[in-house]
């Protein structure tokens, strides 16, 4: 009994691997004849390579956004040859007309005008994207007689008014006909001041549900809104809703 223990004792100090080795060898091609040759050539890897390359132009052909799109081939050749051209060619994917479909820093942002219509006030804003106040017009800072602290400055605020600054006090502030007055004034001074040259793309941002919200969009409906009507590419909503929070105030009762 100790004859046959002694082998299963010594074979269990010997690893997985070293089993592995000391067993004799056997023929894995036992019904092939050819030889053996290496998988992983320097010509199959440059046959994969451009099959990968032909698969993904076929893929970018069909895909639509591109702007050389139709003028891509097949051909797995014809990109690497793209990469191989310089950066400031035209055809080149690398190229900054191509590179601003990945950038969302070229997409042009447009103004917007903000109209807080409360039941005590109306408040318009008109907003641009930031910009240096050397390229704004209505800034009043030229580029010759700018100061250093002037061509750091940025303009987003164009211009900000509500019902107060046309001598409306106390409850009229919040009424329809001072909410229509300031609307068309605002118009007409955006106008004026030439702040429509820049202005290729205008958001309407409605907040609140006081008299000026009808009453502004009124004004940009009639004959004061012709010229920024044209300009309007969305109307948003962005009235501020209350999901829980702190407990409302006591409302008051008269009477």
């Amino acid at each position: 009994m100790a004859v046959s223990r002694t082998p299963r004792a010594f074979s269990s100090f010997i690893c997985q691997s070293c089993r592995q080795r000391l067993l004799p060898s056997t023929s894995t091609r036992a019904f092939s004849t050819t030889s053996i040759k290496a998988a992983d050539t320097q010509s199959q890897n440059n046959d994969s390579a451009l099959a990968g390359l032909g698969h993904l132009s076929s893929n970018l052909n069909r895909r639509k956004g591109f702007n050389n799109a139709a003028s891509t081939t097949a051909n797995p050749t014809s990109y690497t040859s793209i990469l191989d051209q310089d950066a400031a060619s035209p055809e080149t994917l690398l190229s900054e007309q191509h590179s601003r479909n990945l950038d969302a820093s070229y997409t042009e942002k447009p103004h917007r005008l903000h109209i807080l219509a409360t039941k005590h006030n109306t408040h318009i804003t008109f907003v641009q994207p930031p910009r240096p106040a050397i390229q704004t017009a209505s800034s009043g800072i030229s580029r010759t007689s700018a100061s250093a602290a002037d061509q750091k400055k940025t303009i987003d605020v164009l211009l900000s008014l509500s019902a107060g600054n046309l001598n409306f006090r106390k409850a009229g502030r919040g009424s329809y006909d001072a909410a229509y007055q300031l609307a068309a004034y605002v118009l007409k001074q955006i106008k004026e001041k030439g702040m429509l040259g820049d202005v290729k793309k205008l958001e309407v941002v409605l907040r609140g549900f006081g008299a000026g919200r009808e009453a502004v969009t009124k004004a940009l409906l009639g004959a004061e809104g012709v010229d920024v009507r044209k300009r309007i590419s969305a109307v948003v909503d962005a009235t501020r809703l209350k999901l829980g929070g702190p407990r409302s105030k006591k409302p008051r009762r008269l009477g």
